[in-house]
């Protein structure tokens, strides 16, 4: 039988809801009744102050007002910033003024989207966040290695490695949660060797039946400033064929082979963007290659005719952010404008118009180090690449204590600066 609907009892509703404000430990009724306070004295010293004569009493009355007024302003304060904990537990121990900063200032922020993968796309958006909450990473699926390969195999999902790790760059959650999604089980486990980011994505994908839906939920658990696309959703393999005919086959087996790359290629080829990637491609104001692992990481995104054309089409500010150390087994002996010339050659020439090049110094210690590793300080061959058709721009981008990588801060402070000067 159906309950009747009673006008009363959807009232007394309401009083209840309104009146929970008042129970004890929200705390915050106390700063209402503060706030009420500053009120009163408002009300009646402006009340005095027009009807008293005498001049020693108005200025008391003077008094009282700007007192209520400060009492007023203190109580709304602090009634905000109980309220915001309360919705906003995060929060806690966070400036209004840096809450409100983050988000209104970074929601103006451009429109960039990043393309790539692997670490170097994850130190850049760490950097990016800083001037913008409205970024897009889109992320290669092609990684078969590791954690990820073990997962993908499997569980039959995309790989979860690069996309978690650009998850975590973009979080806008406590510390402790990215030390979470970053986690390694140790060698005695048996889950030796994952991430707990990649289960715990693995698991989203098992309960949403979606890897792209599971990657929304992983988002909000961590709060991203931003979102993180794949660029397909196709289980697709990366095959390399090398100048001496030979082919291997797997992200993680080509840089192994140690073999001069000719070019690589997507299995099955036909694969199909993302169109959430398509779309914030066509939006963006400022797209970025890179940095990154030049045939793992940045071109397999390019391998997908989609994303290349909506490049293409794009009337964003195109940068190329090319490495500042050659890769063992990928880009041996390569000078910036090879880097370049890779790059158009597995896609087109108009994908960017500026490359941002490292002029800063490396140390001849930590060169020799890397040298033990057959890498090497990347050529800045600026003639050759402004003979390409491209802009150049030299600057300082990189921290070179104990490895060498891009500094965050200073290269989305260069990246930004493009948009500024437009």
């Amino acid at each position: 039988m159906k309950k009747r609907f009673n006008l009363k009892d959807l009232k007394l509703t309401r009083i209840r809801g309104i009146l929970k404000w008042l129970y004890p430990g929200i705390g915050i009724k106390r700063w209402i009744g503060f706030s009420a306070f500053g009120i009163l004295l408002v009300i009646v010293g402006s009340i005095t102050l027009r009807t008293e004569e005498y001049w020693f009493v108005q200025i008391l009355d003077g008094i009282v007002v700007i007192s209520g007024i400060i009492i007023l302003i203190l109580g709304i304060k602090r009634m905000t910033h109980a309220f915001i904990a309360a919705v906003v537990p995060s929060s806690r121990g966070a400036g209004l003024v840096d809450m409100l900063y983050q988000k209104r200032q970074l929601g103006r922020g451009p429109k960039v989207v990043t393309i790539g993968g692997g670490t170097g796309l994850s130190v850049l958006l760490s950097g990016l966040k800083e001037y913008t909450s409205n970024i897009t990473a889109i992320v290669t699926v092609a990684d078969d290695g590791g954690s990820s390969g073990r997962l993908r195999e499997q569980f039959d999902i995309l790989p979860p490695g690069d996309i978690r790790n650009c998850l975590v760059a973009l979080a806008d959650a406590s510390t402790l949660m990215r030390d979470l999604f970053q986690f390694r089980f140790d060698k005695s486990s048996e889950f030796s060797g994952h991430n707990f980011g990649n289960l715990f994505i693995t698991v989203m994908t098992r309960l949403t039946g979606d890897f792209e839906k599971a990657i929304k939920e992983t988002s909000k658990v961590l709060a991203l400033r931003g979102q993180v696309i794949p660029s397909t959703l196709s289980n697709v393999a990366l095959v390399a064929e090398h100048r001496d005919g030979t082919v291997t086959e797997g992200e993680d087996r080509i840089p192994k082979a140690r073999l001069p790359i000719n070019k690589v290629y997507l299995r099955p080829g036909s694969s199909l963007a993302t169109p959430e990637a398509i779309k914030a491609i066509e939006e963006a104001q400022i797209l970025v290659l890179g940095p990154g692992s030049l045939y793992t990481s940045i071109i397999p995104n390019l391998l997908i005719g989609e994303i290349t054309d909506a490049i293409i089409s794009s009337g964003a500010i195109k940068i190329y952010v090319c490495n500042a150390m050659t890769q063992p087994g990928e880009t041996d002996g390569y000078s910036a404008s090879d880097h370049i010339r890779a790059l158009i050659n597995h896609s087109n020439p108009r994908i960017f118009d500026y490359c941002i090049l490292n002029t800063g110094e490396i140390s001849k210690e930590t060169l020799k180090r890397y040298a033990q590793d057959d890498s090497y300080a990347v050529v800045n061959d600026t003639k050759k690449v402004e003979g390409m058709g491209y802009r150049i721009i030299e600057h300082d981008i990189i921290t070179a204590q104990d490895v060498v990588r891009h500094d965050p801060l200073k290269l989305a402070g260069v990246i930004m600066s493009f948009f500024e000067e437009a």
